[in-house]
Formats: structure tokens, C-alpha cells, sequence
């Protein structure tokens, strides 16, 4: 697969052997001097981000190079949690899911929010749990940008994982908490976007 490119939202990304290459794409509404000050701005913190993500032992890819725009990591050659959460054993599925709750709460606990929580920036890779993309992420200890992330998760079970959904919330929720020592505000907070999104909607 070495040069094969997959197109994101932000960035093209491309394999290279054990590596894989972030690209950050240029937008053409944006003023091109604007633009690139931007993308070379939001390619440094995304770098910066997976280095503390490391240090407060959150499963990342190893940043090996950052340039300009464009960021050299590790490859991981697991499989995207999104595809596997359903059909994994229940043993082994209640393992992931307290992986997930711990990363988020280390993340979390580091002031970290990642911005895009869902499981398709999730890698399970040899039984362990990474979370990739970190390129919406930013550092924040605020209850409510935790909270979010958060709620994306649960929507994101609640999409694609319906039939697990409750016993891998459950699971993740018991983790957060016991590695969390602030996990009560977030999870308040949750709760009320959760009534904010059920108002909007009757």
C-alpha cells in the first residue's frame, strides 16, 4: 500500500512504508497567505498534542517528523474499531471498551480534548486501543469540551453500535470514572447537552 493516498476533511494522507505522512490541504476560500499560516499553526499543535497524548500514556501513533504542513508518524496496522466493536467476543469487547474509557479519562485528565471521538479514530491493534486523528484536538481542561467528546462517543455507539451500544457505554463509563478524579462535572455536563438536544427536537 506504500503511496497509496486517502483524502480527509483537513489532510491527505499518505502510507509510506511504516509510515504514514499527513498532508494538510490547502483551502482555497482562505486568503493563501492566511491559509498557510493556519495550516502551519494547526500541523504544529496536532503534533504537539499526539507528544503529550504519549507522555500521559494514551495510545498514539509515534510522531517521527513534523514539517510545514505535513506530519511523518508511525503506520498502525490494526483495524478501525468502527468495523470490529460488534462482532468482537464479549470478553474481549468489555476489555476495548474499558481501554476506551481509560484513554479518554487519561487524555482527558491531561487537559486534552480530542475533538472527534468517534470509533473510526480508533485502532485495535494487537488487543490494544489507539485513538488517531487528533487534528481537531486542543488543550482544554473545560468540563463542557470534555463533555463533548464524550457525547460524540455516545453517538457514535448509538449510530453504528446499537446492539452493543448500553453494555459498551456501561463498560466505558466505569472506566472513565475510576481514572478520572473529575469525571463527575464532564459527565453533568453530558447530561445536560443530552437535555439540550431533546428539547431542541420536540
Amino acid at each position: 500500500m506504500a503511496g497509496a493516498d486517502f483524502r480527509g476533511a483537513e489532510a491527505l494522507l499518505r502510507r509510506e512504508g511504516e509510515d504514514l505522512v499527513k498532508d494538510r490541504i490547502p483551502k482555497g476560500y482562505r486568503l493563501p497567505e492566511l491559509d498557510l499560516r493556519l495550516r502551519k499553526q494547526r500541523t504544529r499543535m496536532e503534533a504537539s498534542l499526539l507528544a503529550t497524548a504519549a507522555r500521559l500514556g494514551v495510545p498514539v501513533p509515534r510522531v517521527r517528523e513534523v514539517g510545514d504542513t505535513t506530519i511523518r508518524m508511525e503506520w498502525l496496522p490494526g483495524e478501525r474499531v468502527k468495523d470490529i466493536l460488534d462482532v468482537l467476543p464479549p470478553q474481549e469487547q468489555r476489555q476495548l471498551a474499558a481501554q476506551i474509557g481509560e484513554a479518554v479519562a487519561r487524555l482527558h485528565a491531561g487537559g486534552i480534548a480530542h475533538g472527534d471521538l468517534t470509533t473510526s479514530n480508533m485502532i485495535y491493534k494487537d488487543k490494544r486501543l489507539y485513538l488517531i486523528d487528533f487534528g481537531l484536538a486542543r488543550m482544554s481542561h473545560r468540563a463542557e469540551d470534555q463533555a463533548a467528546d464524550l457525547f460524540l462517543l455516545a453517538e457514535a455507539l448509538q449510530a453504528g453500535h446499537f446492539p452493543v451500544r448500553d453494555a459498551v457505554w456501561a463498560t466505558i463509563l466505569k472506566a472513565y470514572k475510576a481514572k478520572y478524579a473529575h469525571a463527575a462535572p464532564v459527565l453533568a455536563q453530558v447530561a445536560r447537552i443530552r437535555a439540550r438536544r431533546r428539547y431542541r427536537s420536540e
